[in-house]
């Protein structure tokens, strides 16, 4: 599981990196706002630690752009503000759960289990999938843009899928050889890139803008704009 975490204090943030290690997270740290938000917007994570109180950008800006973004990545906000009207904002600002310092590390553990557990339950659920006027439903195989039918061979549905759980954020070719084509290790093919242009031809081609995306040097990105 991956774990970002966004805190500028040195001893917290090295507490909960030596913890979460130690409990089999693969742990990504940022030590400021903008660092932190070119992290969440650009890779994929299970669940995200970000305190209130950051350098650059504070960590409710840093909230409300990944969720603008489309990004759902369950986040535990970590904040010394603890009054109710400062949680309260945490939670509608976009937070899924908040705690505040000083804290229990095993209770910290225990919050991002439960958002981690709920998120997949949520995403093994959802039968439909939406990004702009593109439409996926799960159970019906099907997928519309803007109300036309679209034709997808099985593996560009599987490629689709993944990269609509994924909207706003960064995929990268590693990402989709392990989650699409379950390979651990990269083949040297370019079965990827012939994938993509006969998505991008299918889900693209003849509409007002383009949803998929190429990130020179990091991968795909599937977005509104």
């Amino acid at each position: 599981m991956r774990v970002l975490v966004v805190e500028d204090d040195k001893e917290v943030a090295s507490y909960l990196v030596k913890g979460l290690k130690e409990s089999d997270f693969v742990v990504d740290h940022a030590a400021d706002g903008k660092e932190g938000f070119m992290l969440a917007a650009s890779e994929s994570y299970d669940v995200m630690i970000i305190d209130r109180m950051l350098p650059g950008m504070d960590g409710m800006s840093i909230i409300k752009a990944v969720r603008a973004a489309g990004n759902q990545t369950p986040v535990l906000i970590l904040s010394a503000l603890g009054e109710v009207d400062d949680r309260v904002e945490g939670l509608r600002g976009g937070g899924d759960d908040y705690l505040t310092k000083p804290f229990s590390f095993t209770e910290l553990l225990a919050r991002l289990e439960v958002l981690i557990r709920r998120a997949r339950q949520t995403s093994e659920t959802e039968t439909e999938l939406r990004v702009a006027d593109l439409e996926m439903d799960l159970l019906s195989r099907s997928v519309k843009r803007d109300g036309q039918d679209i034709d997808l061979q099985p593996r560009e549905f599987r490629l689709l899928e993944y990269l609509v759980r994924h909207a706003g954020q960064v995929v990268t070719r590693t990402m989709l050889l392990e989650n699409v084509w379950d390979y651990h290790f990269d083949p040297q093919t370019n079965v990827i890139d012939v994938h993509i242009s006969r998505l991008r031809a299918k889900i693209d081609k003849g509409f007002e803008y383009p949803l998929l995306h190429t990130i020179r040097g990091a991968g795909y990105s599937l977005r509104e704009n």
